[in-house]
């Protein structure tokens, strides 16, 4: 049975509204508690800005879940979608509360190193143990190799490399955020074409949230993401090009499995490309510089918002390119 598109459109359009509309409280609670990222070394802002994006974007992330879980529980929706999603619910439960678990525990990862400055090794020590639960509760990539070990450990890499990824991409107004955004929405459309709806209407809660977080981040920021924001981003990502087949009896085209590394290709480029250029440098791979491709196109002569739309383009381009495969 064909799960309705109205259901897909619900769950983006409650996702939208609630980060949009939450975002003004965030931002005032963070000003309040000075939660801000003030001016200083390689920032331009002259101001203090609040670090509000991460807790926006989980707000937008959670109202369609748990809506979404009323709804069936309350039967307040057609008998056909309550069938589909409680099957769904059911199937991937403790998938689903990994997930979610996991989502709120790297935004609090994410908060308490905006406020204090963690250490790399404890915020990585954070970083292994959120996502080692999420890897125990079934999210896992297997390669087709019949091995658990083995895929805990290449489960566990994909998910520390985008999380870092996407914080390090954290570093021009709406760049993190849109990245996010696109990503999400190409892996929406990759599982609603192959039938895969609670994929799907994740992936749009996550595309959508962000949407709703765009205005305020871009192309000037009345908020920032912050560690708690691009952690999240970069974690939802990472679960989302594991939980769809995108090789399967009704996609038969094996380069479909490289997907997800065509989707997420401008995050895992950028990061590729600065920490080479790091390790070249002899410094740190974790320490923050002005190398990457959004700084070489600004200094190629592009203004701040034009680079991060040449970038969202390649972002678009390099799903498309996915969605073909699929």
């Amino acid at each position: 049975m064909k799960f309705p598109e109205h259901a897909y459109l619900a769950a983006g359009t409650v996702a939208f509204l609630a980060a949009l509309l939450s975002m003004p409280l965030w931002r005032w609670l963070c000003i309040r508690t000075g939660h801000v990222d003030d001016p200083g070394h390689r920032k331009i802002h002259d101001h203090p800005i609040a670090l509000a994006g991460g807790l926006g974007a989980l707000t937008g992330l959670l109202a369609p879940v748990v809506g979404g879980l009323l709804f069936v529980l309350a039967g307040g929706l057609p008998e056909s979608v309550i069938d589909q999603l409680s099957y769904g619910f059911a199937a991937r439960k403790w998938q689903l509360l990994a997930i979610v678990g996991g989502a709120l525990g790297m935004v609090a990862l994410g908060w308490w190193d905006d406020r204090h400055e963690l250490r790399p090794s404890v915020k990585f020590a954070g970083q292994l143990l959120i996502t080692l639960a999420v890897a125990a509760s079934g999210v896992r990539i297997t390669l087709f190799v019949p091995s658990v070990l083995f895929s805990y450990f290449i489960t566990i890499l994909w998910m520390l490399t985008l999380i870092n990824a996407l914080n390090f991409m954290d570093n021009m107004n709406g760049l993190c955020a849109g990245i996010g955004t696109i990503a999400a929405g190409w892996f929406a459309a990759i599982a609603i074409g192959h039938g895969q709806y609670l994929v799907a209407l994740l992936a749009l809660a996550i595309g959508c949230a962000l949407l709703g977080f765009l205005p305020y981040n871009f192309p000037k920021a009345s908020s920032f993401l912050g560690d708690a924001g691009s952690h999240l981003v970069g974690f939802l990502l990472a679960v989302l090009a594991i939980l769809p087949h995108f090789y399967s009896e009704t996609s038969p085209n094996r380069l479909a499995v490289i997907s997800p590394l065509l989707i997420l290709g401008v995050p895992l480029l950028d990061l590729a490309w600065v920490v080479i250029i790091r390790w070249r440098l002899g410094k740190p791979f974790w320490i923050g510089d002005n190398n990457h491709l959004s700084h070489r196109l600004n200094r190629a002569g592009l203004s701040r918002p034009n680079a991060v739309l040449v970038l969202w383009l390649g972002g678009l381009l390099f799903g498309a390119v996915a969605f073909a495969l699929n």
